[in-house]
């Protein structure tokens, strides 16, 4: 199975993207999905096999939800704590 897809960014939060086959846009997607994604910012079409390799998630796992559901939503990565921990004060080396 192929499709082509649109694929959205949040415009409430980083990092979120919301894909849909690009024949039907945001028909299929959830009044309350949309209310929380905000505004969708279109960043590309691309045609998507299962084959396909993308960064973070898998192709089949999208074009099976993309089919069943009318969408993929793609969540921000989850932030590993030794990267809060650059951010935070450290009392012991004055360093922040």
């Amino acid at each position: 199975m192929k499709k082509i897809c649109s694929v959205f960014k949040s415009s409430k939060k980083d990092e979120m993207y919301l894909y849909v086959d690009k024949m039907e846009a945001m028909k299929r997607v959830p009044e309350a999905l949309l209310k929380m994604f905000g505004a969708p910012i279109h960043v590309f079409d691309m045609l998507l096999t299962p084959e396909k390799e993308l960064a973070r998630i898998d192709a089949a796992q999208v074009l099976d939800d993309i089919r069943d559901k009318g969408f993929f939503l793609q969540m921000p990565p989850a932030k590993d704590d030794y990267m809060l921990d650059l951010h935070q004060d450290r009392p012991e080396t004055g360093v922040r």
